[in-house]
């Protein structure tokens, strides 16, 4: 296929993505996920603070598979031998 960028590579961006848009405001769906399986106690601004860290690593994550390709496709070039 002939697209300019490896197919792997935009497949692990687009599922990096995701997983930031679900852990994220607006939507959110996995913060209504753990608030729901959480204790009274914890509130949803608590969840929301407690996202920080992994959002943050999460976003890092994807900006160094942006820029450096090869960290996305060194295993799948492993194992098909490209």
């Amino acid at each position: 296929i002939s697209l300019g960028f490896n197919p792997i590579w935009y497949g692990v961006l687009y599922t990096v993505t995701c997983q930031i848009a679900y852990m994220t405001p607006p939507f959110g769906y996995n913060l209504f996920l753990m608030r729901a399986m959480a204790p009274k106690e914890i509130t949803l601004i608590d969840i929301y603070r407690s996202i920080i860290p992994f959002v943050l690593i999460m976003t890092l994550g994807l900006a160094l598979i942006m820029i450096y390709p090869q960290i996305a496709l060194w295993l799948p070039n492993l194992i098909y031998g490209k």
